[in-house]
């Protein structure tokens, strides 16, 4: 899980190829293995040849979800470690594919078999690391990291689900206003991670707010842009430009409150040096 960041599904996946890159050339020579075992008529390593193949493609799609992982809990500044270890479970099945292709299906010699399993599964722990294994949830102070991460979890979630229902709106003023509230919303999103005390002062009011962009433009969506009177568009444009300012504001009241936080600790360590 990860917060208050921006996703690219391009970039994110590509990535993700490019990193399990070696992986895929496991499969090139089983793939070989399959064709000439089905020309020959050798069904038996036909058969076992598919079974490998399949074993290997396993690896990939495991490690694929445990590289996505991986860099969503490096992008987050606030985060819970990976629940399943995917890249762990991917280097064991890597060792089992391994093995039952040397031992099984290319009758290689157990003890030689064994060998290259373990060389296999120690080879991809050295190349691509252990999953996370630590949450990034520090400077909590007295309030839930549940909440915390659920708050911005919540939030992330709707900001996403309206940035999808603008790309169904045509009136372009309407579509760049509803884009201005959300990137002030993203701030403050992004202002929560770096302070995650602040949850508790911002919660009701991102929730409620983004709540009401997103009942907006799901009802705007539900009707025919046409029939939309020019007085409902002008006080919807008029109640975008009010969520702004009530964002920019809640921003500014959350710095303002850190300044404060900042302030006090100085005047304190003050009376302790003077003491």
């Amino acid at each position: 899980m990860s917060k208050a960041k921006r996703y690219n599904p391009k970039k994110t996946d590509a990535s993700i190829i490019k990193k399990g890159f070696l992986l895929y050339l496991f499969l090139i020579p089983l793939f070989l293995s399959v064709i000439i075992a089905l020309f020959g008529t050798n069904y038996m390593a036909f058969l076992l040849n598919i079974i490998a193949f399949l074993l290997f493609f396993g690896v990939i799609i495991l490690s694929k979800i445990g590289f996505a992982q991986e860099m969503d809990y490096n992008k987050a500044k606030l985060t819970k470690a990976p629940k399943i270890p995917y890249k762990q479970i991917s280097s064991y099945l890597l060792g089992i594919s391994t093995m039952f292709s040397a031992y099984i299906a290319g009758k290689v010699g157990l003890f030689d078999s064994i060998i290259m399993s373990i060389v296999a599964i120690i080879g991809y722990w050295l190349y691509y690391g252990f999953d996370p294994q630590k949450d990034k949830l520090d400077n909590f102070g007295d309030i839930s990291a549940d909440i915390v991460l659920e708050t911005l979890q919540e939030a992330q979630d709707k900001i996403s689900q309206i940035k999808k229902d603008i790309d169904n709106i045509s009136d372009t003023l309407l579509k760049n206003k509803i884009h201005k509230a959300l990137e002030r919303a993203d701030i403050i999103l992004v202002a929560i991670t770096e302070k995650p005390q602040d949850v508790r002062k911002a919660r009701k009011f991102l929730i409620v707010y983004i709540d009401g962009i997103a009942n907006v433009t799901s009802s705007y969506n539900n009707l025919d842009e046409n029939d939309i009177s020019k007085d409902t568009r002008n006080r919807l444009l008029e109640l975008m430009e009010d969520v702004e300012v009530k964002f920019e504001s809640e921003f500014k009241r959350l710095k303002e409150n850190s300044q404060f936080d900042l302030d006090v600790n100085i005047d304190v360590l003050k009376e302790q040096i003077k003491g």
